[in-house]
């Protein structure tokens, strides 16, 4: 068994390890966000998009199974808290989790994370610190800073969409001047990297 320190990670996978379940679904939302599969709809709930998915998903990187699982329950509007409770969804995290394990970063039998995977996390933090703004990131960073920095930087890299779609609370966005100044960014992020996969195109907010 691997002591985890060399297995190259997606950031849905980060998320899993440092957070949980919930916190893995969160990366497959915004992960589909920014492809231009979902869209918030009702009040705190999202929604699969009328778009031509196949030419959407050819033109980036194939989705996780994960995303792919998030994807196909939202053909009516969803509360994000209540998809990690579906069988489908719940069916890709249980597989997501078998390579973790098998990796030493996952212990059995109630795959918890291993001090590997909790080491491995906070080192990938302190390497990807969350950057002032968001200018200059394309979509796999953001899935990565997402995935490493949960709620802090869905508020500063997706701001509108965490907000409508209900994966942060309003108070936690910027209050009620959210909708007078919404937050633009002007910086960037570098570093070595522990995950796998290419950078998308620049989805937006």
């Amino acid at each position: 068994m691997s002591d985890g320190t060399a297995v190259p990670l997606e950031p849905h996978e980060i998320a899993l390890l440092g957070e949980g379940p919930r916190a893995a679904v969160t990366v497959a939302v915004v992960d589909l966000h920014l492809r231009g599969l979902v869209e918030a709809d009702l009040p705190g709930t999202i929604r699969a998009r009328v778009v031509d998915a196949v030419e959407a998903v050819e033109a980036v990187r194939p989705p996780s199974p994960l995303a792919l699982a998030v994807h196909g329950r939202l053909r009516a509007p969803v509360e994000p808290k209540a998809l990690v409770k579906d069988p489908d969804i719940r069916l890709a995290v249980a597989l997501m989790r078998i390579p973790l394990a098998e990796a030493g970063l996952l212990r059995y039998p109630l795959l918890g994370a291993t001090r590997a995977a909790r080491r491995l996390v906070r080192e990938l933090r302190h390497e990807h610190a969350l950057p002032t703004s968001r200018r200059g990131l394309n979509d796999h960073e953001r899935l990565l800073l997402v995935g490493l920095h949960g709620e802090a930087a869905l508020r500063r890299l997706v701001p509108r969409f965490a907000l409508r779609a209900g994966l942060v609370r309003r108070a936690e966005v910027g209050g009620p001047d959210l909708f007078k100044h919404s937050p633009r960014g002007t910086g960037g992020v570098g570093g070595g990297i522990y995950y796998c996969g290419g950078g998308g195109g620049g989805g937006g907010d």
